[in-house]
């Protein structure tokens, strides 16, 4: 399992330190991806941008949710993510893509004015679910890759990854995230180079 906590550093200035004080201390996990070990195949020069996903605003936080039942979101009081899920996810994809030489470039951005392709996504799960042994982390996302050039949607797909645990102890959670993002992501990414038809996997 690959994750890393990072320690949280308050910044206490001027009048504002009386209020940093009363904020609960959380630690910071940062998910990575399975391996950033390049593939071996043929090198080219397609170009894929990743846009930021699309998510609704319990989502676009840095907070990492747990739902206490379908309909009630919370947060754990003690962790956090290092960035937005959107922005933790889009990294995620980049960093998964980037592994093969048959991409010129993958980016969030294109070099120039476009890129060959676009993934598109949004993000309707990433979460964890309380259940009556635990809890269930549950990522779910949609994505579009679309030709730049004209607008074509190449291929549409939706991913789950879910993973059950006997606790809802953050450590426990934690691993249980970095476990379904890992399956998550290499769902998108062996769909992605399919459509593409990269030749390489």
């Amino acid at each position: 399992m690959r994750l890393v906590a990072l320690p949280l550093v308050l910044s206490l200035a001027g009048c504002s330190a009386l209020g940093a004080l009363n904020q609960p201390k959380r630690d910071v996990f940062e998910l990575l991806p399975a391996s950033d070990a390049p593939v071996a195949c043929r090198a080219g020069a397609a170009e894929l941008v990743v846009e930021l996903p699309k998510a609704r605003s319990t989502l676009d936080t840095d907070r990492i949710m747990i739902r206490p039942s379908a309909l009630q979101a919370q947060y754990l009081p003690d962790a956090q993510w290092g960035d937005t899920v959107p922005v933790t996810l889009q990294t995620l994809l980049v960093r998964s893509f980037a592994r093969y030489p048959a991409f010129g470039h993958v980016g969030r951005t294109p070099l120039a004015g476009a890129g060959d392709y676009a993934l598109l996504s949004e993000i309707e799960d990433f979460n964890a679910v309380r259940t009556e042994t635990g809890a269930r982390v549950v990522l779910s996302v949609t994505a579009q890759l679309v030709h730049e050039g004209d607008g074509r949607v190449a291929a549409r797909g939706r991913f789950q990854a879910v993973r059950e645990l006997g606790s809802t102890a953050t450590p426990d959670l934690i691993a249980g995230f970095d476990a379904a993002q890992r399956e998550l992501v290499g769902q998108i990414t062996a769909w992605g180079l399919g459509a593409m038809r990269v030749p390489c996997r």
